[in-house]
């Protein structure tokens, strides 16, 4: 069996591509830029040690996490019931894609490769990795659907949660989405949008290649005021960081930018694979009604209808996204904790959570604003 060995950087930033696919958020050249600009890198507590089976054939992305901050599934309450026993939580092990809840593989291989046997393969990998390093536990976020059979067949404790994301039903247009609403619901819809414009904002979506530095400079200083405002400090993400991205990937890049009186006033930054658009980053300089609304989920559905993309994931949480078309749908995650008396613990917790999740989800769903028959037909 071929060795998986660990590397500080990528193994092969056009083999590991090669293996990602067309998702943006795997690319190596966005996870690159996370690293190199410090934001998720030894210093801020994501230490990269992705790992890679010796015959190049599979990749995983990997940190070891000295903290549970940028992961968007909460560990919290488990770290805090070892710190009661007495024991360290962390370091933990971690796979996801930092500060982005998009879901992905995280198993990289190749469209043929058989997912069962590498999946155990990387575990065992991780687990002795895990016993050097001292590391409490091993984290996988939000997998594609087709890795949940190998991770559970690994032997991996499997959490549910439930995002919100847009599909095109093939309406053609935005008119056509929402001819799809409930009379009322269309109504509200309608008159969001209005009350943006009414206020003199104007709105305009922007590919990566169109974009020029001060747009980038306007759009920083718009997610530094936002993050400012809402939890004391400027983003997890840098300017270096956003600098690189430009560079490095402007084809994978969507941006929205909201101006009033002449000046930008608000931006909220996507990125985009073949047929998925990622909401990601948003920011404003001033309040304005309803600009959250247009400028972070119906400026990105249109975007989507007029360029051929099937499915709008505009990020984690957000029940407010219910009525507004996005559908209810289950996120995974998978977890070893090394501790059995934890393991057990938690098992016993997820058990119960996947009920609620379940039952929370069929919920959303009958609130959806499309009528009745679209609605059972989502």
């Amino acid at each position: 069996m071929p060795a998986w060995k660990t590397h500080p950087h990528f193994p092969d930033p056009d083999a590991w591509n090669a293996l990602a696919g067309d998702d943006p958020t795997l690319n190596a050249a966005f996870l690159a830029a996370m690293q190199a600009s410090g934001s998720a890198s030894a210093d801020s507590g994501w230490q990269p040690l992705h790992l890679a089976r010796e015959d190049g054939s599979a990749m995983l992305p990997l940190y070891a996490k000295g903290h549970s901050y940028g992961e968007y599934v909460f560990d919290h309450g488990w770290a805090d019931a070892m710190h009661r026993a007495g024991l360290n939580y962390y370091p933990k092990l971690l796979t996801a894609v930092p500060f982005t809840p998009a879901t992905g593989r995280r198993l990289l291989a190749g469209p043929d490769a058989d997912l069962a046997p590498l999946a155990k393969e990387a575990f065992s990998a991780v687990r002795q990795l895990a016993k050097r390093a001292g590391a409490s536990s091993w984290h996988v976020l939000f997998p594609d659907d087709d890795e949940v059979p190998a991770w559970t067949d690994a032997g991996l404790l499997h959490r549910l949660g439930c995002q919100y994301h847009w599909f095109d039903r093939g309406y053609g247009d935005f008119e056509g989405f929402l001819g799809h609403f409930r009379q009322s619901r269309r109504k509200n819809l309608k008159r969001e949008r209005r009350l943006v414009a009414d206020q003199g904002v104007q709105l305009r979506t922007l590919d990566g290649t169109q974009l020029e530095p001060h747009h980038w400079e306007v759009f920083c200083a718009c997610y530094r005021a936002t993050y400012a405002k809402r939890s004391g400090h400027a983003g997890y993400l840098n300017d270096a960081f956003f600098a690189a991205i430009a560079r490095e990937m402007p084809e994978n890049i969507v941006m929205t930018l909201a101006t009033y009186d002449g000046q930008t006033v608000a931006a909220a930054l996507c990125l985009r694979s073949d047929d998925t658009l990622y909401g990601r980053y948003w920011g404003a300089l001033a309040e304005f009604d309803n600009l959250h609304f247009e400028a972070c989920y119906y400026q990105g559905i249109e975007y989507c209808l007029a360029n051929g993309l099937t499915r709008f994931d505009p990020g984690a949480q957000g029940e407010h996204k219910i009525p507004r078309g996005f559908e209810p749908v289950i996120t995974h995650s998978f977890h070893w904790l090394a501790d059995p008396r934890l393991a057990r613990a938690v098992e016993h917790f997820l058990d119960e959570e996947r009920e609620h999740i379940l039952a929370y989800a069929e919920d959303a769903r009958s609130l959806l604003p499309f009528h009745r028959a679209d609605s059972q037909c989502a």
